[in-house]
């Protein structure tokens, strides 16, 4: 089993936990025990949306890298797993530190854009492993 591989699953499942813990911790200091504003500026809706949108990802892409990882990856594949997991950091940061998640910003838009583009080469690394 790759080692790096490993590292990004595990680095993806603590943005799952983490981000279910921080969840819990923001609702408990607003005093929400369920549900959210639909405000964009609202912290609750801002930490709930990186939760769910992590959550949608982060275990298709620990799937793959695990397949990936062990069948000796290719040092492109392993780089790719890398970036996959360091884009859905950033563009869990893109949801939440921005003021407003109304307004596009730059750090989701790469966080966003860098996912989409490295999930599709680990598509395209599981594809080549028929």
């Amino acid at each position: 089993m790759n080692p790096i591989a490993i590292g990004c699953v595990v680095a993806l499942g603590i943005l799952v936990f983490g981000g279910g813990w921080a969840v819990s911790v923001t609702r408990f200091l607003s005093k929400r025990i369920s549900g959210h504003d639909q405000d964009p500026e609202d912290l609750v809706h801002k930490v709930v949306r990186a939760h769910a949108n992590t959550t949608e990802y982060a275990a298709f892409l620990a799937v793959l890298m695990l397949y990936l990882g062990v069948h000796a990856p290719a040092s492109w594949v392993v780089w790719t797993m890398i970036a996959a997991t360091v884009c859905r950091y950033i563009f869990v940061a893109g949801l939440v530190l921005p003021r407003t998640m109304a307004k596009p910003n730059p750090i989701r838009f790469v966080g966003a854009a860098g996912t989409y583009v490295a999930g599709g080469g680990l598509l395209w690394a599981l594809v080549q492993t028929l």
